[in-house]
């Protein structure tokens, strides 16, 4: 089975780098690896929808359609494999995740779609993601700037968001509140997630047919 993590180049606020979002993928996969027998990891794709991010200096965003075709065109070359999941880490790519998995499913191929879950008043470069890359990349993490964001539950904030992007709910960037962020908590958050990715993927493939080389 081939894992594919998505991520994003966009800005996570003052304090963490434009590449969280494909880090915490691509350790998702790589955890995923150590715990599911037969998981190949694919590089990550460092790219998505991101369009909501673009008012802030460092986003490059390739848009859904764009991103829906890729994700098309790489769950139809990977055939050989018994299925493909693609673990997203932005939630900006779900619409285009979305599409894309309904076609290609339609299309007879074996694919998963997971994300990892969070509270919805901290759903970009608060205490989850600042907790989480202390974990995996404190050097990169500059806790002396972090400052809290727009803290109301992301639903509250979505009409807002879509009409304006981030920029408009948040002049920093940032939804949630990252002080108080510990490694600790990060290693506990990917532990849970990499926990429930491992029993969505155990789950779906007991249910697939034997894959015929």
């Amino acid at each position: 089975m081939l894992a594919v993590p998505l991520g994003a180049t966009e800005q996570h606020g003052p304090h963490l780098p434009l590449d969280t979002d494909t880090t915490v993928a691509a350790e998702l996969c790589r955890r995923l690896a150590g715990r599911v027998a037969d998981v190949v990891v694919a590089p990550a794709v460092p790219y998505g929808a991101s369009g909501e991010h673009a008012g802030f200096p460092g986003t490059l965003s390739i848009g859904t359609q764009a991103l829906e075709l890729l994700l098309v065109e790489l769950g139809r070359s990977c055939d050989r494999f018994r299925g493909v999941v693609f673990v997203n880490g932005h939630g900006g790519n779900r619409a285009a995740l979305e599409a894309a998995v309904r076609l290609l499913r339609f299309e007879g191929r074996r694919i998963l779609a997971w994300a990892p879950s969070g509270p919805q008043d901290d759903s970009h470069a608060g205490r989850t993601e600042t907790s989480v890359m202390l974990r995996l990349r404190p050097s990169d993490v500059r806790l002396d700037v972090a400052e809290p964001g727009a803290t109301a539950p992301l639903p509250e904030l979505m009409d807002e968001l879509v009409r304006g992007g981030a920029g408009a709910v948040s002049t920093n960037g940032v939804l949630g509140d990252p002080t108080g962020a510990t490694a600790a908590e990060g290693e506990r958050i990917l532990e849970t997630w990499v926990a429930d990715l491992a029993g969505a993927v155990r789950t779906w493939l007991d249910r697939l047919p034997v894959h015929d080389s």
